[in-house]
Formats: structure tokens, sequence, C-alpha cells
């Protein structure tokens, strides 16, 4: 597995790219992005979908 792992880890090296990854120079943002968005909704279905299932839970427990 090791022997795998090397080759893998220098074909992956961005040193060997054309452009570099990260200039240095900070650029504007007039908007979200879009992972930004989907973050966010993703997020809020995680939070409607627990709720939803804490709220079954607790109309199923019997009443002693």
């Amino acid at each position: 597995m090791l022997r795998y792992a090397i080759p893998l880890l220098l074909i992956a090296t961005p040193a060997l790219s054309d452009e570099p990854p990260h200039t240095g120079v900070a650029g504007s943002r007039s908007m979200p992005e879009l992972s930004d968005i989907l973050l966010a909704a993703c997020a809020a279905g995680g939070l409607w979908f627990v709720r939803s299932r804490m709220r079954a839970r607790l109309r199923r427990t019997p009443k002693d």
C-alpha cells in the first residue's frame, strides 16, 4: 500500500502545476460562492431533518 501512496502523493503536488494555487493577492467578492450557498442549504436541511425526527420521537413516547 505504501508503494502506491508515495507516487500518488508526488502526482498530487501543486508545485508541478502551471499556475500557483495562491498568488498572495486577495480578490474582491461581490457575492457568495455557490459552495457557500450549498453549505448553508445543507445545514438548514440537516437541522430541519433532525428537528422533525426529534418531534416524531417525542410524540411516540408513551405517557406515564
